[in-house]
């Protein structure tokens, strides 16, 4: 059946349960979740699961990890039509089939039933609910404006998100160059060159010194074929699984990020978070000594113990313009957004300024270095396989000269 129609809208099924206690499932077409569930609130029916666009699947979700984001969208969505926070926690646990997000979500709506605050039940669950959000939400509750807080934290993460995944893009063709240029290397060794290197022994010729060492090295690869692909394969299957695990990974950034050419940038990037984070808590109603030390996470080891200074310093009294300029944890334009957001009152506003400039930035730096580096890694790439090829034909091309 379908009530209601909006010009433009998705197909989204609701479960819902009448005065008459009796369920039916309706599928209205309307602009969004929200606004499904607004309609079935007016009409006087119970909304039981919400199933979202009709033939769609619960994008942004991975096997075994709580969508946090997903999440607070489909929350948000539902308290802003009407519903309260029970209602909206059993509305999104009907609509997960299985996974990690249907068994958080029981022991969320079992804990609420309970009466515990929704903040304690999130920070019972720290790996799928980071501190900010855990302090957002319990902010939120002593000012009643869940709603609120639960759109600036879905802000929050989704410029994060957005930056993410621009320098994920960015990373991606310079790694398909890199292989593609090291499979084909690969080829030229192991198949071309030992092809070559039989033609020259029979002319019985001298050859040149460095023409020689790279037949030699084509021959032994070609004559360990099996060993070399098997290295191969061990070397990309061990660093798969490295990769796979979270040490690994932290291990391998940690490596990449302390090199000189990164460093610097990647300190810019780690405090635009922090002040996102500690503008987030501001404006949700957190002390700012205590938005500091939640945060701490959200920067390197050296830039924590510099944290740990300032949050004293603040602490005694001292503003955090100097106390984070003293600390090294500002810049010239931060330092003047922070002393302006001191000044009027709008620390929260500034800090928030503040980190989309440094965002800014950073994205700009991502373009220049992404442009810069893609010729460089070609030209790389050219001269290697040129190298190659030249060593190869270079006792044809003494021959050619000898004849003449």
């Amino acid at each position: 059946m379908s009530p209601t129609a909006e010009p433009g809208g998705r197909a989204v099924r609701l479960k819902v349960q009448k005065a008459d206690q009796s369920v039916h499932t309706i599928e209205l077409m309307v602009g969004s979740e929200a606004a499904a569930v607004q309609h079935a609130v007016t009409q006087g029916w119970r909304v039981l699961a919400l199933e979202g666009a009709a033939g769609s699947s619960s994008a942004g979700r991975r096997a075994g990890a709580f969508p946090l984001l997903l999440f607070s969208q489909e929350l948000l969505a539902l308290l802003e039509a009407g519903l309260n926070l029970g209602e909206a926690i059993q509305t999104l646990y009907a609509k997960h089939s299985d996974g990690a997000a249907k068994e958080v979500l029981a022991q969320m709506v079992q804990a609420l039933q309970e009466g515990r605050n929704f903040s304690d039940v999130l920070e019972a669950s720290p790996q799928h609910f980071p501190t900010v959000y855990v302090a957002t939400v319990r902010a939120a509750e002593r000012t009643g404006d869940l709603p609120k807080a639960l759109a600036r934290y879905i802000a929050y993460q989704m410029q994060f998100d957005a930056l993410r995944k621009k320098l994920i893009s960015a990373a991606i063709y310079p790694v398909v160059l890199l292989v593609v240029g090291g499979l084909v290397t690969l080829f030229l060794l192991g198949y071309v060159v030992p092809r070559f290197s039989a033609v020259y022994e029979s002319s019985g010729r001298p050859l040149p010194w460095l023409s020689m060492v790279l037949l030699q090295f084509g021959q032994w690869v070609h004559a360990h074929g099996a060993l070399a692909v098997s290295a191969l394969a061990v070397a990309v299957g061990g660093t798969g699984w490295a990769l796979s695990r979270p040490a690994g990974r932290t291990w391998l950034l940690q490596r990449v990020l302390a090199l000189p050419w990164l460093a610097r940038q990647t300190a810019q990037f780690r405090l635009a978070r922090f002040f996102r984070a500690v503008s987030l808590l501001l404006a949700s109603g957190v002390a700012l000594p205590r938005a500091m030390g939640m945060v701490t996470g959200l920067l390197g080891p050296q830039q924590q113990l510099a944290l740990a200074q300032a949050r004293r310093h603040v602490e005694q009294g001292r503003s955090l313009s100097a106390a984070l300029q003293e600390a090294g944890l500002s810049s010239p334009v931060a330092d003047s957004l922070i002393k302006v957001g001191e000044r009027s009152g709008q620390m929260a506003d500034m800090l928030e300024r503040t980190a989309r400039f440094h965002d800014d930035d950073f994205s700009r730096w991502i373009d220049w270095t992404s442009r810069l580096l893609e010729p460089v890694l070609m030209a790389i790439i050219g001269v290697v396989i040129g190298a190659v090829v030249v060593l190869m034909y270079m006792p044809i091309f003494e021959l050619a000269g000898s004849l003449q």
